[in-house]
């Protein structure tokens, strides 16, 4: 008999757009095959209110069940911004109070929870992907024996906060996307003693990729670079609008193109192209033809645009402050990263240099020396099989 896991994250479904959910959906997708995967999920599409969007209770998607709870009420937005600010301004940094946080962030499921708790037994293990809500937080503990925590970690304001000192120290196994986040995890919370891999992702192409078709379709030419995510200020593309707005006046016919959910008013710029939410192989042949992916966030613990982008032989601009992008580029010579707008207008003008067809080459033969599914799966099954070993002893 197949052993049997549930992955719990905030959202899931071809429709939703975020880092972590795509992650779950790969890796769901992936152990499936050896394992009866399912998802434990809330109704929501959208991480701004949190309303319930699929009606079902129970679906499937791509052959893997799907478990959703209905959002208690939708994101309080107001009353979390109050209690960010008694945490960081006040000082109150006290567990009761994150707990509260974390309820009016959302989703708040509780009947995801009490699923869990009353159904322990019926699952081998219970994999928790991101740190920072409602159902990882308030579930982990219910099932901590059976856990592993994949958090997707990085040095921001509410990883400080009390609660997740507790957290992190919770599961039986850990799942890093990069040494980066590893050694970040380990000193923030000295969890170096719980049993961990580091296993990003395998990078998956469409058969077939044609860029000339994304143009065609979007009426999009001459060249551009492109942004793929939540078209978000905490993505910092409010920034990147304001670099590229900046940068595009002393070099003129190069657009920005962005794919991704609007979550921010896109200023009216002949230069700048917002598609909103498009197809996946819409995607990738968007990608495809773009001179280079601009990831502009400093807060990513893996970013699967820029490894999808980089196997494309397409180079990568990267916010230097976040450790795990610039180490991308570092190790792998297949794009550049800046600290501010001089860095970054200089990191175009290298890019784009006589050096770029070198550039290209080495991001693809990063992807396909280090992001193969057979060695991201072999990692997995050693978490597995060191949690499952456990239990038994």
């Amino acid at each position: 008999m197949r052993k049997r896991i549930a992955f719990i994250n905030q959202r899931y479904g071809a429709e939703v757009n975020g880092g972590s959910e795509y992650y779950t959906m790969l890796m769901a997708q992936k152990l499936s095959k050896k394992y009866e995967v399912e998802i434990l999920t809330s109704k929501a599409l959208t991480y701004d209110h949190w309303a319930d969007y699929y009606m079902n209770d129970v679906e499937e998607i791509n052959g893997i069940k799907v478990r959703r709870f209905g959002v208690r009420h939708k994101r309080m937005r107001i009353i979390q911004k109050m209690i960010e600010k008694m945490i960081l301004w006040l000082h109150l940094n006290f567990v009761w109070l994150n707990k509260i946080l974390i309820k009016v962030q959302g989703p708040y499921v509780p009947k995801l929870i009490q699923y869990m708790k009353e159904n322990k037994e019926n699952y081998d293990a219970f994999v928790f992907v991101t740190y920072l809500y409602y159902p990882i937080v308030f579930g982990m503990p219910e099932v901590r024996e059976k856990a592993v925590f994949v958090p997707t970690a990085h040095d921001e304001v509410n990883i400080y906060f009390k609660i997740f000192k507790h957290l992190f120290h919770l599961p039986k196994a850990f799942v890093y996307l990069t040494e980066e986040e590893k050694n970040f995890v380990h000193e923030c919370f000295g969890t170096s003693d719980i049993y961990c891999q580091v296993a990003g992702v395998g990078i998956d192409l469409p058969k077939e990729i044609r860029a000339e078709r994304f143009r065609e379709k979007y009426k999009i030419y001459g060249d551009y670079i492109i942004y793929a995510g939540r078209v978000a200020r905490n993505k910092g593309v409010e920034e990147m609008l304001r670099y590229f707005g900046q940068y595009v006046k002393q070099n003129t016919g190069l657009s920005l193109v962005l794919i991704g959910k609007e979550y921010m008013h896109i200023p009216a710029d002949k230069n700048i192209i917002s598609l909103g939410f498009v197809p996946e192989q819409d995607k990738f042949d968007a990608i495809k033809g773009a001179k280079a992916l601009w990831m502009p966030s400093q807060y990513e613990s893996l970013s699967i645009a820029v490894l999808e982008a980089m196997a494309l032989s397409v180079p990568v601009i990267v916010n230097g402050k976040s450790k795990v992008l610039k180490g991308h580029c570092c190790r792998s010579g297949g794009g550049v990263s800046y600290l501010g707008y001089k860095e970054f207008a200089e990191g175009m003008e290298y890019l784009f240099g006589r050096n770029y067809e070198i550039i290209c080459r080495n991001a693809k033969i990063y992807v396909e020396s280090g992001y193969r599914w057979d060695i991201i799966i072999d990692k997995w099954e050693d978490v597995l099989n060191h949690i499952w070993s456990k239990q038994r002893n």
